[in-house]
């Protein structure tokens, strides 16, 4: 009798043979496994909108900076403009003084140059010479004012002498005793004048005539 052959067996290889744990490789696509990949989704996008408010926190303050020096620049660019405005009005005042105060000095020259030609005495050189300084004095600004039959006034003329005359209804300039001399609106010296003033009486004298001629000719309505 013959012995049947027993049938292979594979023998059982103990876990600690393979070199992984029990479970090791393979994949867990359970419920676990997709809670952590949400979980790893979900800090990247908490920490994504930190970056992107601190990003917008350092634009609003680079933008008040920004506000701040345009502000600062403004406000310096008018302050210069108000300097230069300054600087040439002053400018043009010390200018005016200086001219003015020139041709204050040279008044009296002046006058004696208009003397010398009242009495005929402005010839030859001299007669030149003072031309060509009025001609630099009217250059420079210079103004003569005051004549004779003009009503006085206070502000620009100063009275040296004073009568009456029939001939004049108001307070009038009879005679030039100085002219005056302006610069601009500037008056450098009034002109000194001799006035004159409506006869006492003489105003109401006249009414009285004008009165009795109207009587004459029937009435004011009838004339």
């Amino acid at each position: 009798m013959t012995e049947e052959p027993k049938g292979f067996e594979e023998p059982e290889v103990p876990s600690e043979a393979t070199g992984q744990p029990d479970g090791e490789g393979v994949k867990d696509t359970g419920p676990a496994g997709e809670a952590g990949t949400d979980a790893k989704g979900g800090a990247g996008q908490t920490g994504a909108a930190k970056e992107l408010t601190a990003v917008r926190a350092q634009l609003d303050q680079v933008r008040t900076a920004l506000n701040e020096r345009t502000a600062d620049l403004q406000r310096l660019q008018a302050e210069y403009q108000n300097y230069r405005r300054r600087v040439e009005r002053d400018r043009v005042a010390v200018k005016e003084i200086a001219i003015a105060n020139l041709l204050t000095e040279l008044l009296p020259v002046l006058d004696d140059i208009g003397r010398a030609r009242e009495h005929g005495e402005l010839v030859g050189g001299f007669k030149s010479v003072a031309e060509s300084l009025e001609t630099v004095a009217a250059k420079l600004g210079l103004q003569q004012f005051g004549k004779e039959g003009e009503p006085f006034d206070p502000l620009v003329h100063e009275a040296l002498m004073h009568s009456y005359s029939p001939d004049v209804t108001q307070t009038t300039c009879v005679q030039i005793l100085q002219p005056g001399y302006r610069i601009g609106e500037r008056n450098l010296r009034p002109a000194r004048v001799a006035v004159a003033e409506p006869q006492p009486g003489s105003q109401a004298k006249e009414d009285a005539d004008d009165q009795a001629s109207d009587e004459d000719n029937g009435g004011p309505d009838q004339g």
